[in-house]
């Protein structure tokens, strides 16, 4: 019996994807539930699964092609060949191989670190997904640019590469593996040489996420009377209630106890105190929101994606470490949803964790303001008449001034810098 795989109903907000990459090919036997052909959207990557046990009889749509819900994209033929997977060693390269029998490496804290470097990914262990990925591609691990900790390559990796790099692929797929700790390097070189004082370009598309990124900043510049106000919180008292209980937090709860439930906690109180922050624009209308759904930016390698703690005025600083925790692995290993991004009322980021000292973030329309935290820096401050050391830092809010005037911002940001400075207000709600 034929049965057609069609793209999933796509949210009302997303109106296409592109195919980015087929993981098998007509004549090819698949299991039910495996992955057949990724889709990328303005937000994720998503997965096409097959619905039955058979074999690819036919494929409609090609790679790059951009598709819309309920379009056609391949034919299967249900029970018409075993569902066995080809055997790993007809189609991965020794240096998959290797990879796969390695140990797992550790997971990585909730801001993932930047990409480029996979030196280090000789001892990474490939997620079944990933290795799925890399197997079907007939690629080389070794010479893909990787996001992950300690070097880990992630699905969004090997996306990426296969949708901007279908050249390179090829090239990599038909390398020798390295033999040695400084072959990875050889591999990464250029494929072509460049003679010295050549002025080279290359010309890469943008992403989808990229590009939808670059369209809601302008628009929400061009929509929103956007300013910026400033302030800096002493975060002596929140350091010293989160060192004397870190150890007893993560043995209870099993997750760290980090800053970004403090300042979760601190904004939820503000917000209450101030709810047209919380609040969006409608046509001529002001709409309130009288609930909490956070946004919690996290960088990863195809850009800046804003997951959502929903409901965060009633959960626990254990829940929402614990979600945050989730979005940010989920987000590097590609399985994050579009639910998880869609929504929110309120959005908290972080560039500190980069270094940023001090940056005005810019408003993730239709919602009205965003904080932006910043680097933790010890600077001597005046207590009491007389000059201590601090752990200092400066925070921004950036509001849309249609409906929110510059008291009440500053009002707002106020009330976040109190709640910080003494974190007790934050359990008693004063």
């Amino acid at each position: 019996m034929s049965t057609e795989i069609r793209v999933p109903q796509l949210p009302e907000s997303v109106a296409d994807a592109t195919l980015v990459a087929w993981h098998k090919q007509p004549g090819d036997p698949i299991r039910r539930d495996e992955n057949l052909a990724d889709l990328e959207t303005d937000k994720v990557v998503l997965e096409v699964p097959a619905p039955a046990n058979g074999v690819v009889r036919e494929i409609k749509v090609q790679s790059g092609a951009v598709v819309k819900s309920g379009q056609l994209l391949a034919v299967i033929e249900e029970g018409a060949a075993s569902a066995t997977p080809k055997a790993a060693s007809a189609a991965e390269p020794p240096a998959a191989a290797a990879a796969t029998q390695a140990p797992a490496a550790s997971t990585p804290a909730p801001a993932p670190p930047a990409s480029g470097s996979n030196g280090g990914r000789d001892g990474g262990k490939l997620s079944p997904s990933v290795r799925r990925l890399v197997e079907e591609n007939h690629l080389n691990p070794a010479t893909i640019p990787a996001s992950g900790r300690e070097g880990r390559l992630t699905k969004s990796d090997v996306v990426d590469y296969l949708g901007k790099k279908p050249a390179a692929a090829a090239v990599a797929s038909a390398a020798p593996a390295p033999t040695t700790a400084a072959a990875p390097a050889v591999a990464r070189a250029p494929a072509r040489p460049v003679a010295d004082g050549a002025r080279a370009e290359q010309r890469v598309p943008m992403t989808r996420l990229r590009a939808r990124i670059a369209q809601r900043l302008l628009e929400a510049q061009a929509s929103q009377a956007l300013l910026t106000t400033f302030n800096e919180v002493d975060l002596t008292a929140t350091q010293e209630l989160r060192a004397r209980y870190k150890e007893r937090f993560e043995k209870e709860h099993g997750v760290k106890l980090g800053f970004m439930s403090f300042f979760v906690k601190a904004s939820i109180e503000a917000l209450k105190r101030f709810p047209v922050v919380n609040a969006s624009v409608d046509g001529n209308d002001i709409l309130y929101h009288e609930y909490y759904d956070i946004g919690v930016a996290v960088s990863t390698d195809r850009g800046l994606i804003v997951p959502i703690v929903r409901d965060a005025d009633r959960k626990s600083f254990a829940a929402i470490e614990k979600e945050v925790a989730d979005f940010a692995r989920k987000a590097r290993d590609g399985s994050i949803s579009l639910e998880d991004l869609t929504g929110g009322t309120f959005t908290i980021t972080n560039g500190g964790v980069f270094g940023s000292l001090m940056s005005t973030p810019i408003v993730n329309a239709p919602q009205s303001a965003i904080l932006g935290m910043h680097k933790i820096q010890e600077r001597p401050m005046v207590v009491g008449g007389e000059v201590k050391v601090r752990p200092m830092m400066y925070l921004a809010v950036t509001y849309d001034h249609r409906i929110i005037d510059g008291r009440e911002a500053v009002q707002f940001l106020v009330a976040i810098k109190d709640a910080l400075e003494d974190p007790g207000r934050i359990l008693l709600g004063v």
